[in-house]
């Protein structure tokens, strides 16, 4: 498993995104002293021949917990801040500032994303004022705001599928299915009974959303029939998941990474789901993402300062490439 590194000094990873229109192209959000003080920084980067290199560097006066590319300008990107702010910024500008600040939340905004189905532009936010909202791309102002979590909310993602929805995980232990349309919560899900720290959509199923908690478990969850997990949790990591994401490129294999050093390939229909563990960081793995455009390459990044990109030899072996 060749790995190529960038090195961030004094720069702690919290998420890092493939860009979904230039195959070479990542972000990673990152933040001083650990995101607990100080700045951050969204880190705009370039994988090459013989590593990964710097492409800009964008500074913000808080901590970055999230970064989400625009999946219709290649060059624009959201990131959420420890002060509460989404900030719009371009990649290809000389400009250091980003080109909008919406300031609506009013404590840290831990997760952006952007919608993926066709006809919508929209970015959604999750914070710990335990709101999740709606933007336009101006940011101008909120379209709505979303409220029913009783905690701190860690993740928002839209549906790859439904227009107009998006699930959200939160430190109340429930995942919430929304619909904007309405401004409703349409499901609660009590998927842990800890902290859930992620989510994410199957895309190639609509029902099927996964968790990933500060109880060490991942779940996956069929939103027709949410009273148990569609298996057995996915368990072998040691502490907390901060993150979980669908392969883009097979139904049924996801990763996690954790608060334990590692990183973890799982395939839920299996009988033997744990398909690989990665430890290559040797502080908490708080961002990871698949490419969407080179089959079984995964996006890492880490407390330890690195941000890193690889191919797990499970991915390789040529089982776990197919489409549905």
């Amino acid at each position: 498993m060749g790995v190529k590194v960038f090195r961030s000094p004094a720069r702690h990873g919290y998420a890092v995104e493939g860009s979904p229109f230039i195959p070479t192209r990542l972000a990673c959000a990152a933040s001083q002293y650990y995101g607990i003080a100080g700045s951050g920084t969204l880190l705009v980067l370039e994988e090459t021949e013989s590593g990964i290199a710097l492409v800009k560097s964008c500074e913000w006066s808080d901590g970055l917990f999230d970064v989400a590319w625009s999946e219709t300008n290649e060059n624009v990107l959201a990131a959420g801040g420890g002060d509460g702010s989404l900030q719009l910024w371009d990649s290809s500008s000389n400009h250091s500032a980003p080109l909008r600040v919406a300031r609506e939340h009013t404590q840290e905004v831990y997760s952006v994303h952007w919608s993926q189905t066709r006809g919508e532009n929209l970015l959604v936010s999750g914070s710990w004022d335990q709101t999740a909202k709606v933007w336009d791309p101006t940011l101008s102002k909120s379209l709505t705001t979303l409220k029913g979590h009783e905690g701190v909310i860690y993740s928002t993602v839209w549906s790859p599928h439904i227009p107009g929805c998006f699930a959200s995980a939160s430190g109340d232990g429930t995942l919430r299915v929304w619909d904007i349309k309405s401004a409703a919560c349409r499901l609660a899900i009590p998927a842990h009974k800890s902290e859930i720290l992620s989510c994410d959509w199957c895309k190639y199923d609509e029902h099927m959303v996964v968790t990933g908690a500060v109880d060490c478990s991942v779940c996956v969850w069929d939103l027709r029939n949410p009273r148990q997990p569609v298996c057995q949790p996915l368990v072998g990591h040691s502490y907390a998941i901060r993150r979980v994401k669908f392969s883009p490129f097979s139904r049924t294999v996801l990763a996690s990474c954790s608060y334990d050093f590692s990183v973890r390939f799982w395939d839920y229909s299996s009988s033997q789901p744990l398909l690989e563990t990665v430890e290559h960081h040797s502080e908490f793995v708080c961002g990871i993402d698949f490419s969407l455009h080179t089959p079984n390459q995964v996006l890492d990044c880490s407390w330890d300062e690195t941000v890193k990109i690889y191919t797990p030899a499970c991915l390789t072996a040529g089982t776990h490439t197919a489409g549905p």
